[in-house]
């Protein structure tokens, strides 16, 4: 039986790639797209003539009235919790995409879904090449003691950290808390310069032209240093695949789960 998938950002950037990449698979079906800027209208107009005919809905509320299997959000950082929120008391499997969630809020998301048994999975970053950025820096803070992360994107990028600085700050204070040999509190000049702490890591976050989203982690030892960096190119496409894996198995289990590792085999 095909999975019944609504996409919130369904003409954004990642969205627009992810329609034409459901349509495509026999064991998935399109049958909800949200855009607040193009409520009303055909998809079919406002992407490609070969795109499904249907109307896109104005709120999550609204698209979910069709049946749902899972709802996919590639929104913004303003709307996510609600659309998530919304979904799950629905009783809709959620993959999110979208950054700007914090620790809290996804405590509150597990908490829901648990109670309305359903599942979420929540990715920073959907390319195998951040999967793999996240992995590898996991084995890296076994073996060193002390790291910071530089987020970048570019100016249009409102929120900061990015997701995926977020939850590798997340996975990297799950294996331990890293030496800050000096400390935030005692810095001469202004603390700011030190970026923002998260679970124990040091974030500094650069907006500006010509990035579309990289993420570094820097492992510092006595005369030696490792630098593992994930650089994103301008198309959507490498988030494509790992999210309609996210699909396919986010109704496999009931909570939260953060990141596309936690459903693959690696």
């Amino acid at each position: 039986m095909a999975i019944n998938v609504c996409i919130a950002g369904a003409t954004g950037w990642v969205g627009r790639s992810l329609v034409p990449a459901i349509c495509a698979e026999k064991d998935l079906n399109l049958v909800g797209a949200v855009s607040r800027t193009h409520a009303g209208k055909k998809l079919s107009e406002v992407l490609t003539q070969t795109s499904p005919d249907l109307t896109i809905s104005g709120s999550v509320k609204e698209a979910l009235r069709n049946n749902t299997d899972v709802l996919v959000d590639y929104t913004k950082p303003n709307v996510v919790k609600t659309n998530v929120l919304e979904a799950i008391q629905n009783k809709t499997h959620v993959v999110i995409g979208t950054s700007g969630l914090t620790e809290e809020d996804f405590a509150q998301i597990h908490e829901q879904a648990i109670k309305y048994q359903v599942g979420v999975l929540a990715a920073g970053n959907f390319a195998i090449t951040a999967v793999l950025l996240q992995r590898f820096a996991e084995i890296a803070a076994r073996y060193t003691s002390a790291w910071e992360i530089v987020d970048y994107a570019s100016q249009k990028k409102v929120d900061a950290p990015s997701g995926t600085a977020r939850e590798l700050a997340f996975r990297l204070g799950q294996v331990k808390k890293p030496i800050l040999y000096n400390s935030i509190e005692e810095t001469q000049g202004s603390k700011e310069s030190r970026g923002v702490t998260l679970n124990g890591t040091q974030v500094h976050s650069l907006r500006l032209p010509g990035y579309t989203l990289s993420v570094e982690a820097i492992f510092g030892l006595a005369d030696e240093k490792l630098i593992i960096r994930h650089e994103a190119g301008s198309s959507a496409e490498p988030y494509v695949k790992g999210t309609l894996l996210a699909i396919r198995q986010v109704s496999s289990f009931f909570g939260l789960k953060r990141g596309l590792d936690s459903i693959m085999q690696l």
